[in-house]
């Protein structure tokens, strides 16, 4: 069976993300990396070297890892977008509250977007390179076993 490992961002500034990800979101850097190979082939890169920072939780590796990854000059993402086909955003369970106040002391995530479904505190913010994403009360943890129920 297949697995998501992680979710990669191309960033176009990693201590502008650090700060919003590792500070803001309150993830642990788990790597920090130059790397060299044939990433014009396989990204479609500028350069044949990339810097890739994995972000995650030590003591739960499986629990999911975003990268911020490097590749040199790209061209920037266009500003807000509305929904569309393709990726939407980055869903992040936290305690919300908390995880807004510390983006909001940063002045980071942009005003927040909020709405509560089923007893469940929901955000949505935007890190620095315009990725959205779903901050999803820690409360929610509960309604995962449904996913696994067969």
């Amino acid at each position: 069976m297949s697995v998501v490992h992680h979710s990669a961002i191309c960033v176009t500034d990693v201590e502008a993300s650090l700060r919003f990800w590792r500070d803001g979101l309150g993830f642990t850097v788990m790597m920090d990396q130059q790397f060299r190979g044939d990433w014009p082939t396989l990204l479609e890169a500028p350069a044949d070297s990339l810097r890739a920072v994995f972000l995650g939780d030590p003591d739960r590796p499986d629990a999911g890892i975003v990268e911020l990854v490097d590749l040199g000059v790209v061209p920037a993402a266009a500003g807000p977008t509305p929904p569309r086909s393709g990726f939407l955003l980055l869903s992040v369970m936290t305690d919300v509250e908390e995880t807004l106040r510390r983006l909001a002391a940063l002045g980071l995530g942009g005003p927040p977007r909020r709405i509560e479904a089923s007893g469940i505190a929901m955000a949505v913010v935007r890190d620095p390179d315009g990725v959205e994403v779903e901050l999803v009360d820690t409360g929610a943890s509960a309604n995962l076993g449904r996913l696994t129920s067969r």
